[in-house]
């Protein structure tokens, strides 16, 4: 196998000349070495309605990935990343995934923000900004959903007016995945007084340590609060940190969008498949296999899961060429729907006891840093109840099939009151 210096920032990984199975190899071991010590109890920690789990262990985790050279591998070199191909990008989510690595803490910013910047920012924003987001000594939050533009994004009403060398930003977010532990944001705001739609908004670079943001947590279903309310009351931020030329923010947010659903997505369908695995093991176990409807569930979620798996590669390559279309609507339509039935499956093979809060008195339980007023709940209670908002966040179903229904066929626009 190619030897690799995992410790050194600057290794070009397109330069690698061993085969997939080599980089899949030193992956994996590279886990295995790590995944110990303080880090062995964080396998499958955090994640969607779990972010409470561990989060400074995490967070150290992920510090440790980052001086190792394995945080921001699809970047280019000369922006802090390795320049890993989007094979290797893909077999490191896998290994990642099968090891039962904890959810990463700095998603927002290294799959999100960086890519964004790289592609849309200035290089004074880059050279500012990429740096923080490659050490994970810089976390960020997405400031995109209000009130009354959840799904319908273009609807914003929050405000940023340039004032001398400053925007003067009023107005509300939600759903603001992790804002309480984050130091920036990256908000879309309305800068063209009387613009709709579309038209007249800006991609702000918020810091949210400072007079007139006020970040309030959202008590979810699970009892845990990772998604936030935020509000801008004469919040300010520098008249440079504008991405992409002010009135274009709709291109800049897409564009972002698109890198939300990329490599990252097969990785996540691993993690899929070993909660369906596990599910299979407890029907196995407390009997509720003997069920010809159990039996026909998980046939039917062992399927869709490999469908899944073959449309995001299918995806991946045509998004490679330029051409993705409607791919990444169908993605988001594929997982989000079988993993809501996964929570009702999981539900359905533990049967009455799921109704059950089990008993959470024992030491040894994870730091919970957001201290929710909250009965503790188990891991297939907690994925039922969070997945009832996957159809819902990132873009809901019928948002989903708009897109896919005006963009890809041609069907007429829905009305708009």
């Amino acid at each position: 196998m190619t030897a690799i210096n995992l410790a050194d920032r600057g290794v070009d990984l397109g330069e690698w000349d061993g085969s997939a199975a080599d980089f899949a190899a030193a992956v994996r071991q590279w886990l295995d070495d790590n995944l110990t010590g303080e880090f062995a109890n964080l396998k499958s920690r955090g994640g969607p309605g779990s972010e409470h789990e561990f989060y400074g262990p995490r967070l150290a985790w992920d510090r440790l990935l980052a001086a190792s050279g394995w945080t921001c591998l699809g970047w280019p070199v000369e922006h802090g990343g390795r320049n890993a191909s989007i094979e290797q990008r893909i077999i490191f989510h896998q290994e990642y995934a099968r090891a039962g690595a904890p959810a990463r803490v700095s998603h927002v910013g290294e799959e999100l923000l960086g890519p964004t910047l790289i592609a849309f920012g200035t290089e004074e924003q880059k050279k500012r900004f990429l740096p923080g987001i490659t050490t994970v000594d810089e976390l960020w939050a997405q400031g995109y959903s209000e009130p009354g533009a959840g799904s319908d994004l273009a609807n914003i009403s929050t405000t940023a007016t340039l004032d001398g060398d400053k925007w003067v930003i009023n107005g509300q977010k939600i759903w603001t995945s992790l804002a309480h532990v984050a130091q920036w944001a990256f908000v879309l705001c309305r800068t063209e007084p009387g613009s709709s739609r579309h038209k007249g908004l800006s991609f702000l670079l918020v810091p949210l340590d400072q007079p007139g943001v006020t970040v309030r947590p959202i008590q979810q279903l699970t009892g845990t609060s990772e998604f936030n309310e935020v509000f801008f009351d004469d919040a300010t931020t520098e008249a440079g940190l504008v991405v992409g030329e002010p009135g274009e923010g709709w291109k800049v947010a897409m564009g972002l969008l698109e890198f939300e659903r990329g490599v990252s997505t097969l990785g996540q369908q691993v993690g899929f498949s070993r909660e369906l695995e596990h599910i299979v093991e407890m029907a196995k176990a407390n009997g509720s296999s003997n069920s010809p409807v159990i039996r026909e569930r998980i046939a039917r979620a062992w399927l869709e899961l490999r469908v899944m798996r073959a449309h995001a590669q299918r995806t991946l390559a045509v998004v490679d060429t330029g051409g993705a279309g409607g791919a990444a609507s169908v993605s988001k339509l594929l997982w989000a729907n079988w993993h809501r039935d996964l929570g009702e499956l999981a539900m359905a093979v533990q049967g009455a006891p799921s109704l059950i809060a089990p008993d959470r008195t024992s030491e040894g339980e994870p730091n919970n840093i957001f201290e929710p007023d909250q009965v503790e709940l188990d891991q297939w209670q907690r994925l039922f109840l969070f997945t009832r908002a996957d159809t819902i966040y990132g873009g809901s179903n019928e948002v989903q099939r708009n897109i896919i229904a005006e963009r890809v066929l041609g069907l007429p626009r829905e009305a708009r009151p």
